[in-house]
């Protein structure tokens, strides 16, 4: 009797091996098998282009974040620094004048400067830009009505624990009106491109101090649209004026009737107390 031809499609039959672990169950050599390569098949997406549909393959991208308050107020503030400069070299030193004590008597001895620290209110804000050389440079041949042996300064300041910006702009020198020179630096940043006065300047005297701080609320238009809300406060005495426009995420986002114009009036002068110094 001849034996019959093996069968193709019958499975070869193979010891049985004790499992080193599990003896109870057999374990089969695997010599002969190659791992089979996986396969994904492709599912045409919505668009007809090859990809995810209906939650298969890889998810999608997440959304892009919509709360960008905290990163245009940064980047409005540094642009505005150099509108800032502009309007107190255009009412100050080039334009002054208007009447007013401005128009007679004597400039005052040159007593006090304006520093910049490497940080500013009690170390929150840390010197992050420092614009004054080019202010200083658009003061090259201007009339001098208001405000004698001018010298620039303007910075911007961040503060990294509640995304917040603080920029100063003004400058220091001798000033013949400090009342219409600290009028003028808020109107100025208020008709600059983009901006618009949303609540008035109202003047402030804070608690334990003789020093007059007015402040206003702008709306500066965003880039892509929107506003932003931004608080400025100013100071100017016989030798130093300027602006300061202080703004965090909270801030950017709360309507011009809601800001607290005082608290950031007692900012403004703390932060006059740290960078008006005496001239050695």
């Amino acid at each position: 009797m001849s034996t019959p031809p093996p069968n193709p499609y019958t499975q070869p039959q193979y010891p049985q091996q004790q499992h080193p672990q599990y003896p109870q169950y057999p374990q089969y050599p695997q010599q002969g098998y190659a791992p089979q390569p996986q396969y994904q098949q492709p599912y045409p997406g919505r668009g007809g282009q090859g990809g995810p549909a209906y939650g298969w393959g890889a998810p999608p991208p997440p959304p892009p974040q919509k709360n960008q308050g905290p990163k245009i107020a940064l980047i409005t503030l540094a642009c505005i620094a150099g509108v800032f400069a502009l309007s107190w070299f255009g009412n100050n030193v080039v334009g002054g004048g208007g009447g007013g004590s401005s128009s007679s008597g004597s400039f005052p001895a040159a007593e006090y400067q304006l520093t910049l620290p490497q940080s500013l209110l009690d170390g929150k804000y840390k010197l992050t830009g420092d614009l004054s050389d080019k202010g200083q440079d658009g003061l090259a041949g201007t009339s001098e009505a208001n405000m004698r042996d001018a010298k620039a300064v303007v910075a911007q300041y961040t503060s990294q624990s509640e995304t917040g910006a603080l920029v100063i702009s003004g400058g220091y020198g001798r000033i013949k009106d400090p009342d219409e020179a600290r009028t003028k630096i808020l109107k100025g940043a208020g008709e600059s491109d983009g901006s618009t006065i949303a609540v008035p300047a109202k003047d402030f005297t804070p608690a334990g101090s003789e020093v007059t701080i007015s402040c206003q609320v702008l709306t500066t238009e965003q880039t892509g649209g929107g506003t932003t809300t931004l608080p400025m406060c100013a100071w100017a005495d016989d030798n130093t004026n300027a602006a300061v426009a202080l703004t965090n995420a909270r801030i950017a986002k709360q309507t011009p009737e809601e800001v607290d114009l005082k608290a950031v009036a007692e900012a403004t002068l703390k932060v006059r107390e740290e960078t008006r110094k005496p001239i050695n």
